[in-house]
């Protein structure tokens, strides 16, 4: 079989390129404190969306840093309640995408919450107020400033913000919420799994945001992570604080959030994707220790993957 990547049975093994700061941990409690201790001041604008069986509503929360949140929301107009909710999160530099593709799931009798990544395609602030260089993306967004600046940190925040003010309504049921996304919003789910421990269900597709180091050792710092690779070519071009940078990226690499996930984990991989190589996805994957479980697709990469979304819906179907 054709492989861009490590063979299957390595993958399984695998465990990581990327170093985890000493103080990871601490860092990511630290700003799950703040983020406790922060008001969202949440707004439901209804939005005049023509159909019969969804309310829709624009939903605005302030994020940590003062930014304020765009999501989409629809809720079925009848349904038991408390029903299950579905969070959703996009790929990178998108957005929430139109209202009709969140329907299935309210026609399921499941509210839904569709966020817009701050800066990024949709309509959610990026205040900024980093030090150092934006260029080329959001990765490296803070690194050259401090761990606590990194783009990333507050958008993985975001995700659990809005997993909170979702499962605080009154017509959702908050033991039984679920997240889904690709690419970047795969990664996105991933954080908000490990960042939500009350999460049930998270069905990250191709996941981004994971194992920084293997991209770049792969020469895969292109397209998504291009970043990457204009940061060490403009801002150190002889990798004299490699190990810094590496290290700093760390705090946002969800191979060393997973192991803070409870929920059960449906993870769709393709094994010829050269965007999130397989390897930075089971580096992932293999940390993650609740019941888990991998839809693999040899011959495709970051890309449609035929049957999944039926395969994420009819997961998704027993929340």
């Amino acid at each position: 079989m054709p492989q861009v990547d490590m063979p299957l049975e390595r993958l399984y093994e695998y465990t990581g390129r990327n170093p985890r700061p000493v103080d990871f941990d601490t860092y990511w409690d630290a700003a799950l404190a703040e983020f406790d201790a922060h008001d969202p001041k949440v707004e439901l604008i209804p939005h005049p969306l023509k159909t019969h069986h969804a309310e829709c509503f624009d939903l605005w929360f302030t994020g940590v840093g003062g930014a304020r949140i765009y999501a989409k929301y629809l809720r079925p107009k009848k349904s038991p309640t408390p029903h299950p909710a579905i969070v959703e999160f996009h790929g990178y530099s998108g957005h929430s995408s139109d209202w009709i593709g969140k329907l299935p799931y309210v026609a399921q009798g499941y509210s839904i919450a569709s966020m817009d990544c701050r800066g990024q395609g949709g309509k959610s602030e990026d205040v900024g107020g980093v030090k150092g260089n934006t260029l080329r993306g959001h990765i490296i967004r803070g690194l050259a400033d401090s761990p606590e600046k990194l783009y990333y940190r507050n958008v993985y925040l975001d995700t659990a913000l809005l997993a909170r003010i979702v499962m605080g309504f009154n017509e959702v049921d908050d033991s039984r919420v679920g997240a889904l996304g690709n690419s970047q919003g795969g990664g996105l789910t991933l954080a908000c799994a490990a960042l939500t421990p009350a999460l049930k269900k998270a069905a990250p597709t191709f996941p981004f945001l994971c194992d920084y180091k293997r991209v770049w050792e792969m020469d895969l710092a292109k397209g998504a992570y291009e970043e990457l690779a204009t940061f060490f070519r403009n801002f150190d071009p002889r990798h004299e604080q490699e190990d810094l940078w590496w290290e700093r990226l760390g705090y946002i690499d969800n191979q060393h959030l997973a192991p803070r996930i409870k929920a059960e984990v449906l993870m769709p991989v393709g094994l010829m994707d050269t965007i999130c190589p397989p390897s930075t996805q089971f580096a992932a994957y293999n940390k993650i220790t609740s019941k888990k479980n991998l839809v693999i697709y040899p011959d495709f990469g970051h890309e449609g993957l035929p049957g999944c979304s039926d395969i994420v819906f009819d997961f998704m179907s027993d929340l």
